[in-house]
């Protein structure tokens, strides 16, 4: 029994959410934003989108915590997600889930890679 309950662990991952359509995110690109508590559950909410580096961090924190794609309409902006795409750090499975569902944004990361 305890080898059963161990695999379902080790399959259990929690589900990836993708938006409804890229022309649907439209969030703030700059600012204070604060994430409620399902996105960030712990340390500071609150993400300046003006200093250097934290858009990323939001972007981050939102792709990886989305609950429904209404999270990721709120938080995320078309224009800046493609912009960040080829150098925003995610799981594998979260980044190819999205990739499969828009596969310009796999495009847009294999074209700019040096041969």
């Amino acid at each position: 029994m305890a080898g059963a309950a161990s695999r379902a662990r080790a399959r259990y991952a929690k589900p990836v959410v993708v938006p409804d359509g890229l022309e649907l995110l439209a969030g703030p690109t700059s600012g204070v934003v604060a994430l409620p508590r399902h996105l960030k559950w712990s340390g500071s909410a609150g993400y300046d989108l003006d200093e250097p580096g934290r858009i990323m961090d939001l972007y981050r924190t939102v792709i990886n915590e989305a609950a429904t794609p209404d999270d990721l309409h709120r938080y995320l902006n078309e224009a800046a997600l493609k912009s960040l795409w080829e150098t925003i750090w995610l799981p594998a499975p979260v980044r190819t889930a999205w990739e499969h569902r828009f596969p310009e944004l796999a495009t847009a990361r294999t074209s700019t890679e040096p041969a």
